[in-house]
């Protein structure tokens, strides 16, 4: 499952990535396009980092904060589709993803926890 999301946390960046480029260069909106940047971009790099944990508990911990910048990710975007930055159509299709990763991100943790207790 960690390929998956792996794959999927990158992919989910990449949109992030242009949904800014968008967002700075179309909308001219810079505040909360960088919030939305910075926390969207953020889930992937500790997804990778929690691959090379040397305790159970240490990779829990990494795709926890995951889980918290992709629940922060969601916020903002949430946030630019009621403010008029982003549509309907483009918001609903990130968002999508967005929520699929915190699902995602919550099983993990779930499962590694019960399995730690094991």
């Amino acid at each position: 499952m960690e390929n998956v999301i792996k794959a999927k946390s990158y992919m989910f960046a990449i949109r992030v990535v242009r949904a800014y480029q968008f967002l700075t260069g179309e909308q001219k909106e810079f505040v909360l396009s960088k919030q939305m940047l910075r926390s969207g971009t953020a889930v992937g790099p500790l997804i990778r980092e929690s691959e090379h944990a040397e305790l159970r508990a240490d990779f829990i911990h990494k795709m926890s904060i995951a889980l918290k910048e992709a629940n922060e990710t969601e916020y903002w975007l949430l946030l630019l589709h009621d403010t008029g930055y982003l549509e309907k159509k483009i918001y609903e299709s990130i968002v999508s993803d967005c929520q699929e990763l915190i699902r995602m991100l919550i099983s993990i943790i779930k499962t590694s926890k019960k399995n730690k207790q094991s």
